[in-house]
């Protein structure tokens, strides 16, 4: 499956006007991959219609990670295994995580819990 997974992080930098260079490269050579709970999130932080629309044109170019049943069942699985290691995650950030392990993708983010996920799971991590 492959890609780049990104994360709401690096989006919010780049709807911002901030640099982010590994996320131009992403989309240049059409490789980003959105978590369905990552484009809820931009979406709902856009405040005005037309920043909504803009972002929903950008997501719609992107490859969208679909999350059958099983998906949510390692999703609940990886966050049970990072509980009994002493780390709380959030649902959303399990979520984001699950979909870059299940594509074996490279997770674009400037998040740094997911620096502290990657130490106890196979996730490929870059801050673009």
């Amino acid at each position: 499956m492959r890609g780049v997974v990104v994360d709401t992080s690096v989006w919010l930098d780049f709807f911002g006007g901030r640099p982010a260079p590994g996320l131009e490269e992403v989309l240049q050579q059409g490789l980003g991959v959105v978590p369905p709970l990552v484009a809820a999130e931009l979406i709902s932080g856009a405040r005005r219609p037309r920043d909504r629309a803009a972002i929903a044109t950008l997501l719609q170019e992107l490859t969208l990670h679909e999350t059958p049943l099983d998906h949510w069942v390692r999703v609940g699985d990886l966050r049970q295994a990072l509980s009994q290691k002493g780390l709380a995650v959030s649902t959303p950030d399990a979520h984001i995580a699950q979909c870059a392990l299940d594509r074996q993708a490279l997770l674009l983010t400037r998040d740094g819990l997911f620096a502290r996920i990657a130490r106890f799971c196979p996730l490929r991590l870059s801050s673009g």
